[in-house]
């Protein structure tokens, strides 16, 4: 039934139909971010070359906020992730879109909706159509340099700082940008990076390559 709820929330807040007044829609959002992609986001050019057309179609994205309201509702402490997948690489701006939205199951109806209003109005174009809303239970653990991210029977990631951040040290080798506005943005190891659904794309699982970004975000 929760399911349910939560697809139908995606179809009513697509069309209009569940909505927030214009008049605050932000009070300062803020929290931690990070990405994985189906591609080395670090890497030599020949690397960089031979995956640019044959994958880097795929990622993982994952928020959780530390603080802060949209529209009025408060969203302190709501964790969600978007798998989001297109026909090209995601570096291709022109390419369409579509995305997978997990919101973690201790948000209310209200926090969840007023996440995809924000979702839509910040990221529409990274995101593309949304063509899945979902509650399950997401974790988001962030201790030093490393993340952790699970929602449970979608996605997982596994992410730590690369060493001596090389990534700063090296900028020339940086291929990508990070799929969202992010503060301090650094690149990261993947040690495993999973998509279980089928639902935007098949089942994907990366491992053992600089493919991820992380760093906080502020809206």
């Amino acid at each position: 039934m929760r399911k349910f709820w939560f697809t139908a929330l995606a179809l009513l807040t697509s069309f209009g139909l569940i909505g927030f007044s214009p008049k605050a829609e932000s009070a300062g959002v803020h929290g931690d971010y990070v990405e994985a992609r189906t591609a080395s986001v670090f890497a030599g050019a020949c690397h960089y070359n031979g995956e640019l057309t044959t994958t880097g179609r795929d990622a993982v994205m994952a928020w959780r906020v530390t603080s802060g309201e949209w529209n009025g509702v408060d969203l302190a402490g709501v964790r969600f992730v978007a798998v989001v997948s297109a026909d090209d690489n995601l570096s291709n701006g022109s390419v369409a879109r579509r995305s997978e939205i997990v919101i973690n199951d201790g948000a209310t109806h209200i926090q969840a909706a007023a996440v995809i209003d924000l979702l839509k109005s910040k990221y529409a174009a990274s995101l593309g159509r949304i063509a899945f809303v979902r509650s399950a239970p997401v974790s988001f653990d962030h201790e030093g340099k490393s993340y952790s991210v699970s929602a449970a029977g979608v996605a997982s990631l596994d992410i730590e700082a690369m060493p001596n951040d090389l990534c700063c040290k090296m900028p020339s080798m940086v291929w990508y940008s990070p799929l969202v506005p992010v503060e301090n943005r650094k690149v990261g190891y993947t040690r495993n990076a999973l998509y279980a659904g089928n639902t935007v794309s098949d089942t994907w699982q990366r491992s053992g390559e600089n493919s991820a970004f992380y760093g906080s975000f502020s809206l």
